[in-house]
């Protein structure tokens, strides 16, 4: 009983911040020439970063910042603070910290596009970026909540996934590559 309740109560922590996760600053960046702007209203290079690790009020500097300014903005210590409140254990901390900061999807076209996947760049050496097919949110969550960063981590049971399967979609093997809408 008492575990179904803590269960519950770490859920309502993840959740919180993601609910909360919408906002509407905007900040206007140059575009590659000087006749164009664009309005950078969010930035996604990881997924869960912003939406999961970082309270709701540092959602706007995250968002409207650069990944140059990810280390002095400190977000590799508000990732650590995030897991340290969930016990993680500074291997998995540490890790994330390091391979999420600064904030980019990481590719590198000199290894085997048949490794591509999050974090397969800093995790096996691989080309980085993400396939289609990637469950990005379970892998991220398995990532904090579980094992695969740290074999000795205990497993927060309930937190390692979102439930929502990637069987259901179809992906081509040419452009657009995404089914038609249903």
């Amino acid at each position: 009983m008492r575990s179904s309740i803590t269960a519950r109560v770490l859920l309502a922590a993840l959740v919180l911040p993601l609910i909360a996760a919408c906002s509407d600053k905007v900040t206007t960046l140059s575009g590659p020439s000087p006749d164009r702007v664009y309005a950078q209203v969010d930035r996604l290079g990881n997924p869960l970063v912003s939406e999961v690790f970082f309270p709701k009020r540092d959602h706007g500097l995250h968002n409207g910042s650069v990944p140059a300014t990810d280390v002095a903005n400190g977000f590799a210590a508000k990732i650590k603070a995030f897991t340290d409140a969930f016990n993680r254990g500074p291997l998995i901390g540490n890790t994330l910290g390091a391979v999420l900061v600064p904030d980019m999807l990481m590719v590198y076209p000199n290894r085997a596009g048949t490794t591509a996947g999050w974090l397969s760049w800093a995790l096996a050496n691989g080309y980085g970026g993400r396939k289609l097919s990637d469950d990005v949110v379970d892998a991220g969550l398995t990532a904090i909540f579980g094992n695969l960063l740290d074999p000795n981590a205990t497993v927060l049971a309930g937190l390692t996934s979102d439930n929502v399967s990637t069987s259901v979609r179809t992906y081509l093997t040419t452009f657009p590559y995404l089914e038609a809408a249903r």
